[in-house]
């Protein structure tokens, strides 16, 4: 069955360019030029992925990932940027967003972060209605919900999805390129910091109120589910 990709941007040779290529490889492309008329197209027939840019009029990348989050959407979402701050990288991964792609890119590049999203989807939905523990922390994998002493904690898909890694895997060290190869589908290049910027977010988000650091760093190795002790 084709996977359906809309494309939300402004931009009339990025929204051409990714349309052929895109339709080269296979996929069913549906395009919007803002992001209220990109939510519209989600609202009337959900697509498989949506490839979103930033900066656009009416409504902006970072405010269409932000409701389709809140509205409950797991639609795998590749975000494109023309600004190479971390901050703007942080913010749209903060609200959502599985990838980002900082322009110009190589058409090579952003097809194969949708193939690895688009493998990734099948997973999620088979994922169960059974439960994981580990300390403190539930991790409800039906619910898609968080729980560290007693108290939820709020995570974006990616992030859901690394700490399920983890999860699944207590007290072993794995590799960056594993993470990256299971979380991403893609491996690790060594030039892409998005592994420590979820990492950190994570970290950020799971120790709150002082509670104590359980994702350890292995210099040279890679990260690790463990506690202090």
């Amino acid at each position: 069955m084709r996977s359906t990709i809309l494309i939300i941007d402004d931009d009339e040779k990025i929204i051409s360019m990714l349309r052929r290529g895109l339709a080269f490889e296979g996929y069913d492309v549906v395009t919007a030029s803002n992001g209220a008329e990109g939510l519209n197209v989600i609202l009337e027939g959900e697509p498989d992925l949506v490839v979103l840019d930033v900066m656009m009029p009416v409504v902006d990348g970072f405010e269409v990932c932000r409701r389709m989050r809140e509205g409950g959407s797991k639609i795998p979402i590749l975000m494109l940027t023309a600004k190479d701050e971390v901050e703007h990288r942080v913010k749209g991964l903060d609200l959502g967003a599985d990838d980002y792609l900082v322009k110009p890119f190589a058409l090579e590049e952003m097809l194969a972060r949708v193939r690895a999203l688009l493998r990734r989807k099948p997973e999620q939905n088979e994922a169960g209605d059974n439960k994981l523990t580990y300390a403190d922390i539930i991790l409800d994998m039906d619910a898609r919900e968080v729980l560290r002493s007693g108290e939820r904690v709020e995570l974006t898909a990616k992030e859901f999805e690394l700490l399920n890694l983890f999860m699944q895997n207590p007290k072993r060290v794995l590799s960056r390129d594993l993470i990256m190869d299971k979380i991403w589908g893609y491996d690790y290049s060594g030039e892409s910091n998005v592994l420590e910027v979820y990492i950190a977010m994570l970290r950020q988000k799971m120790e709150d109120n002082g509670r104590s650091r359980l994702i350890q760093t292995i210099r040279g190795a890679g990260y690790i589910l463990r506690g202090d002790n």
